[in-house]
């Protein structure tokens, strides 16, 4: 069976519900296996715009889904995005729901649309900091081999991310 990663983010409309709804249509790819807090944090990507909140998801693929590529698992989620109410807009702008996908167990992959593990995953608070949650500790990033807490660190201030007292699951 293989373990996939989401990033969830959402900005714009009741978020916390966004996310939630995000979580509830991963489930037709399989188990949700476990599920970070939920995060405050700000807007990234140099646009003004609303706080995001963000969280991170482990699901275990099911047995109907196991042999997806990271393809058509892409195509998938933003499929998912589409029915949720994701338009699509500018880039790293707001959005009522992004969903990313983080890591597909220690696989590599890359085409020209897709980068698994995602390529943004060590310069992004909002998105280590939610992944240490349901992340084992002794995981390395299968290309740079760090661990979270070093990535983390190389970023330094994680001050602007407010951990919130909502679970998804």
């Amino acid at each position: 069976m293989r373990d996939i990663y989401f990033g969830l983010g959402s900005n714009l409309g009741n978020r916390i519900e966004n996310l939630r709804n995000a979580v509830e249509r991963l489930r037709e790819i399989g188990e949700i296996l476990s599920a970070s807090k939920v995060y405050e944090t700000p807007a990234w990507g140099g646009i003004e715009q609303p706080d995001y909140m963000n969280a991170c998801v482990k699901v275990r693929m099911n047995d109907e889904n196991a042999n997806m590529t990271p393809r058509e698992i892409l195509s998938r989620i933003k499929d998912y995005e589409k029915e949720l109410g994701r338009v699509e807009n500018i880039r790293w702008g707001a959005r009522k729901i992004d969903i990313d996908i983080l890591l597909i167990d220690d696989e590599i992959y890359h085409d020209d649309s897709l980068d698994v593990p995602h390529i943004r995953i060590p310069e992004r608070l909002f998105v280590l900091i939610p992944l240490r949650d349901i992340m084992n500790e002794n995981w390395r990033h299968p290309v740079n081999h760090k661990s979270i807490n070093e990535m983390i660190e190389n970023l330094g201030d994680t001050s602007a991310i407010k951990e919130q007292k909502i679970f998804l699951v």
